[in-house]
């Protein structure tokens, strides 16, 4: 196979000038060959020039004959490698695995472990994707709160209400990567997020393919049971021997998954009075920034729209003055600020886009690393009490609303009373108020100190009607449940799992390591008599 890097086209080309462009780069017939989209990115460097970057894979006969003719360094030879689960047979039969938590770990993990012939069991303290929906949707219009069932719990994860954001920074030499996206686009997802650069979903596509997910496994001798919390684990011996559900139905389990997601600090309550071990660990908090999506837009394509392009969207950095870092994350172009609330008394916010990304506004969380040195408590539960405390200054912000101020007000230190041009894209009510005496004072001062910053790398970040809203609590897990190198806690047969354990950032690290934590518990039972 032959591959061709930085292949470049208009923004505006067709299948057929693509066809072509290969066919002049081999010196082949437009006839003799088929390919591969292995990535598309953009170049927008020059706004009235902007193109498609492209990684194509070819399959041609005469591979050898043309790479001696072409004679370019960004045509080479390449050989293609796909992922493959490792070929493992159970030695013996198992008790069925028990996985809590339906978000992408748990739920890539519990269809491997079906697809190898296990038969898992699939807990979940939600509801199921359409019931969890209407729940969701319920509570952005009346403020009523389910504990169990809202933006952070229920089938999916708190994956299922985001952009649906797919890239990752994980280097991924096995291939789980590219894996996790073939099974995504195998449960209904577009092809082109196998190549895209920054490939995204949608909160709407998403609900649909995590219950085809989940029939997928059902096929394959999984079960699920919503509306199901983990209160306790049992043990004998140093191995797990069974897990209680609600306070009183006790199952049989010697594999227990913890795939339970960043916000079940009731569950992590638990594991900490069990002996789980868990260390507190660095997160960031901060705000959510809106401005009109077609001025981020003007600023990077250097027109308000491209129906070749669809919404614009940024990542920017700044190290402030005083030694903290500032950083977008999660931006959602085209989408919407939404209450992510999941306990009483407390308010969250996080950002969400459906697949047309064609909301009014474009938000991204401007966020701040804090360390368990900022932690009001120390052990490893600091992180959910600093959490608890910004959450619970948000909600009397907003008195259970989300509240929003004005970046000029925010500046000033004073509340807003009035909206300028910006109007705030929400899911669930607001109110203009002062959203900076929710954040600690350095947290606020960088945040203000990135704005400006980013005001001079993208024109017009830093107007004075830049809408900000929170808090920005949930960007990760402030607990890592502590596993050893064959995945294993301290206590047999307990697995931590994906972004609530600690060792994911995103919906596909989350979903990656939910195939690694498979990998581990069929390779245990296959070197088991």
């Amino acid at each position: 196979m032959i591959r061709i890097t930085q292949l470049k086209l208009p923004v505006s080309h067709s299948k057929e000038d693509l066809r072509k462009k290969i066919a002049k780069s081999l010196r082949c017939s437009e006839d003799d060959f088929s390919y591969e989209i292995v990535r598309q990115s953009l170049d927008a460097r020059q706004k009235e020039n902007k193109k498609f970057v492209y990684t194509i894979d070819v399959s041609v006969s005469g591979e050898k004959r043309i790479l001696k003719k072409v004679h370019n360094n960004n045509i080479m030879y390449t050989e293609k490698k796909e992922y493959r689960f490792p070929e493992t047979r159970k030695e013996r039969d198992c008790i069925s695995p028990v996985v809590v938590g339906s978000g992408p770990a748990g739920l890539f993990c519990a269809w491997y472990l079906a697809f190898a012939g296990y038969h898992p069991l699939v807990i979940e303290r939600g509801e199921e994707a359409q019931k969890r929906q209407e729940t969701v949707n319920a509570f952005w219009k009346d403020g009523i709160l389910d504990p169990d069932s809202n933006v952070q719990f229920g089938e999916g994860g708190a994956g299922t209400f985001s952009d649906g954001k797919l890239n990752t920074l994980v280097k991924d030499p096995s291939g789980r990567n590219r894996e996790v996206l073939k099974r995504f686009v195998q449960a209904g997802a577009p092809p082109e997020i196998l190549y895209q650069q920054k490939p995204h979903l949608g909160t709407d596509v998403l609900i649909h393919i995590v219950q085809t997910m989940r029939r997928q496994i059902e096929e394959m001798g999984g079960e699920f049971r919503f509306r199901s919390k983990l209160t306790d684990l049992f043990f004998k011996n140093g191995r797990l021997e069974a897990v209680e559900i609600n306070g009183g139905e006790k199952i049989s389990a010697e594999i227990c998954v913890l795939a339970l997601g960043h916000s079940a600090r009731d569950t992590f309550q638990m594991l900490n009075s069990r002996g789980v071990y868990m260390e507190p660990k660095s997160f960031a908090v901060g705000l959510r920034i809106e401005h009109p999506q077609e001025m981020i837009n003007l600023a990077l394509y250097g027109e308000p729209e491209n129906p070749h392009l669809g919404s614009a969207s940024y990542k920017v950095t700044h190290s402030c003055r005083n030694g903290r870092g500032v950083y977008s994350f999660c931006m959602c172009p085209g989408g919407y600020v939404v209450n992510a609330s999941s306990e009483e008394g407390l308010l969250a916010v996080n950002g969400m886009s459906y697949h047309a990304r064609d909301g009014k506004n474009a938000n991204s969380a401007l966020i701040v690393t804090v360390t368990p040195d900022d932690f009001p408590e120390e052990g490893p539960l600091g992180g959910i009490a600093f959490q608890r405390e910004l959450e619970r200054k948000a909600w009397e912000a907003g008195q259970g609303k989300i509240p929003v101020q004005l970046f000029q007000d925010f500046r000033n230190h004073r509340p807003s009373t009035a909206l300028g041009a910006v109007h705030p894209c929400t899911k669930g009510g607001y109110i203009l108020g002062d959203v900076r005496s929710v954040l600690p004072e350095q947290i606020g001062d960088s945040i203000e100190e990135g704005i400006l910053a980013f005001g001079r790398k993208i024109k017009d970040f830093d107007r004075p009607d830049a809408l900000l809203s929170g808090v920005e609590s949930r960007t990760s897990s402030p607990v890592r449940i502590v596993r050893d190198q064959k995945g294993s806690s301290n206590i047999e047969g307990i697995y931590p799992c994906g972004e609530g354990a600690g060792y994911a950032g995103g919906i596909t690290s989350a979903a990656m390591d939910g195939i690694r934590v498979a990998e581990w518990i069929c390779e245990k039972f296959k070197n088991s008599r």
